[in-house]
């Protein structure tokens, strides 16, 4: 029976194979590697990945195709709302070979992101990054662009700051409307995020504060945004707020996060 796409889950399956083959190839899944698909569908991309890599863990809310995809012996299917799912729950723990405990695999994260929630996914994958190795998302061309935006440009905006705090990320892949089934209103494309190494400490919710607030009018500079929050922080450091929001790179962001952690 044909699966008919549901609008309330933003369902936009692909079917050109060539992206397809384009996609699987960036993210270049290896045999064993601990991979976890969000919204799988029609398997477009699952069955190609689980060729290469032997098992696939797939986390799908849509019952029916969540019913198709158990049908799979190398699938382990995982039906939920992904905004629910735990990520640490995937990394296995250290297995014990010749005395020696030899380090657990990190999960590798991919998937056509529903693109009526795709930033709320992002966000909460963020509280399991320590466990992630990369992850690689179609999304709408748009969103990519504001994640990988540099400083005094348009696009660059609260979404930029929060994720280059925490990830190195490449628009990889560009993927037209007509790829999919049904064609969605805009363009997409596929974009790879790997963890940095050694991010600074900070507390998240207090950057995440500071880039809401300055960003709140971002056409403006920040003196009467930022400015007067600072003040009610008794923020006594020093901080240009004779600028746009726009036009203050991540790391001044995290270091204003930092200085004001320890007031």
């Amino acid at each position: 029976m044909k699966h008919i796409p549901r609008k309330r889950f933003g369902q936009h399956f692909l079917s050109d194979n060539g992206i397809i083959d384009s996609i699987v190839d960036a993210i270049a899944p290896q045999p064993g590697d601990n991979m976890v698909e969000i919204g799988p569908g029609l398997a477009a991309l699952t069955q190609p990945l689980v060729e290469r890599l032997g098992h696939l863990t797939v986390v799908e809310l849509d019952r029916d195709l969540a019913q198709r995809l158990r049908q799979h012996p190398q699938l382990t299917v995982v039906e939920s709302d992904v905004l629910k799912v735990d990520f640490t729950q995937f990394l296995p723990a250290a297995v014990a070979t010749d005395s020696i405990a030899s380090p657990a695999k990190k999960v590798r994260v991919v998937g056509n992101l529903p693109y009526n929630i795709s930033t709320p996914i992002l966000f909460h994958l963020l509280d399991a990054v320590h466990v992630v190795e990369d992850q690689h998302f179609m999304l709408q061309k748009e969103v990519i662009d504001r994640m990988v935006a540099r400083p005094s440009t348009a696009a660059y905006g609260r979404l930029s700051v929060m994720l280059q705090w925490r990830y190195a990320m490449e628009n990889v892949l560009f993927v037209p409307p007509e790829s999919f089934d049904p064609p969605p209103r805009v363009d997409s494309a596929v974009v790879r995020m790997v963890p940095l190494a050694q991010p600074a400490a900070v507390d998240v919710q207090l950057l995440s504060e500071i880039v809401q607030v300055a960003f709140s009018q971002r056409r403006k500079i920040m003196r009467h945004t930022l400015g007067q929050w600072l003040e009610t922080k008794a923020f006594s450091g020093s901080f240009d707020v004779k600028r746009r929001a726009e036009e203050v790179p991540v790391e001044e962001y995290v270091a204003l996060a930092s200085s004001l952690a320890h007031i």
